[in-house]
């Protein structure tokens, strides 16, 4: 069993969460800002279907990548170097999200749910929310969203048009975040897709460690992408 909480109740300890499901810790509560910047900062984030209350999760092990890991391939090098493109940083964090939402191939549902976009809506007015957005032809292509707090990022979501255009943008992503000193991108569950970009699986208690050490530290660049192409591509 795991606890109901309700609006004025606090998360358990993340060392209470499931084996199976993995890592589920609790129900209940809201998707205030409050809310969710506190499950952030604890290691815990909803995920829920529409048909469901809000569950709360910190899985083990935890799937995650340092910015300065990230594998960029040879095609995607290539692709890159023709910068067809244009990526930006928060110029349309509802549209992402949307994006985001739109059902995949073989799963007709989403768990990004209207609720969860108004959620993280509110936290990107807030300034704790964040997007990355790939253009082509005007057009957006792919991007991403998650959280900052301190030197983390907590990924949420990306999504592709094109050809690539999730790689681009993660690469940037990454590389600018190296730049400026993030510790870690928590990329929350192992898939083979993060994986070929270079996300690898950690303890639990070693993402506490991280948390403990990185939420604090002081964070003060402009989310402004200031790489240049030769930062992505270069193979050092």
């Amino acid at each position: 069993m795991i606890p109901w909480l309700t609006p004025e109740c606090s998360f358990p300890s993340i060392e209470e969460a499931l084996d199976d499901p993995n890592g589920l810790l609790a129900a209940g509560a809201d998707l205030s800002p409050e809310r969710l910047l506190s499950a952030y900062r604890q290691g815990i984030f909803p995920w829920f279907a529409d048909d469901e209350p809000i569950l709360w999760w910190s899985p083990h092990p935890r799937c995650v990548m340092h910015p300065n890991s990230i594998h960029i391939s040879k095609s995607l090098r290539k692709r890159i170097r023709r910068g067809d493109f244009e990526i930006s940083f928060d110029s349309d964090f509802a549209a992402v999200i949307k994006a985001c939402a739109e059902p995949r191939p073989g799963q007709p549902e989403t768990w990004i749910t209207e609720e969860i976009q108004q959620a993280y809506i509110n936290l990107h007015k807030l300034g704790h929310a964040h997007s990355v957005e790939v253009r082509i032809n005007g057009e957006l292509a792919g991007g991403l969203y998650g959280i900052a707090i301190g030197k983390l990022f907590f990924g949420e979501s990306m999504f592709s048009y094109s050809t690539d255009a999730s790689k681009i943008a993660y690469a940037y992503f990454a590389k600018q975040l190296q730049k400026w000193g993030y510790a870690l991108i928590d990329c929350q569950v192992y898939n083979d897709h993060l994986a070929s970009l270079g996300a690898e699986v950690i303890p639990r208690a070693e993402f506490k460690g991280y948390l403990d050490r990185y939420l604090d530290t002081p964070c003060n660049h402009l989310w402004q992408f200031d790489i240049a192409t030769d930062d992505i591509v270069s193979n050092t």
